[in-house]
């Protein structure tokens, strides 16, 4: 048993084959590798999402969509402020403290490019190109 094992594990395909299975999978990770990994994130793409559909949001409207801690939202959200896709303003409703965000237009341009990527990731694995 251990030879047919060792057989089996001393076969290889030949290059024509290889190349033909590792060459689409290559070129996918290749354009996956390109996303913009401040982007990608499940909750900063749940802001940005949210944030490209409305002019702003509260804090309070951010956490119910994201479905998120108020520790979360903020690391995420100021991460995103960092960069320059988001902003935050502070202020206060009455004697309240109310934080409003709102995508930059950088924030908007990422969010567009990211799409893009994304849609092009897409169209190569259903062999669109």
């Amino acid at each position: 048993m251990a030879a047919k094992r060792s057989a089996a594990a001393a076969r290889v395909d030949p290059p024509e084959v290889q190349r033909t299975v590792r060459a689409p999978a290559a070129a996918t990770a290749t354009r996956a590798a390109g996303l913009d990994r401040l982007v990608h994130d499940r909750t900063r793409l749940a802001i940005v999402t949210a944030l490209s559909v409305n002019a702003s949001l509260s804090f309070t409207e951010l956490k119910g969509i994201t479905q998120t801690t108020d520790g979360n939202l903020s690391v995420h959200a100021r991460k995103l402020e960092e960069a320059g896709y988001v902003l935050c303003t502070k202020g206060f409703e009455g004697r309240l403290p109310k934080t409003e965000f709102s995508l930059t237009d950088a924030g908007r341009r990422a969010f567009k490019k990211y799409l893009d990527h994304m849609e092009a990731i897409i169209q190569h694995a259903r062999g669109k190109k």
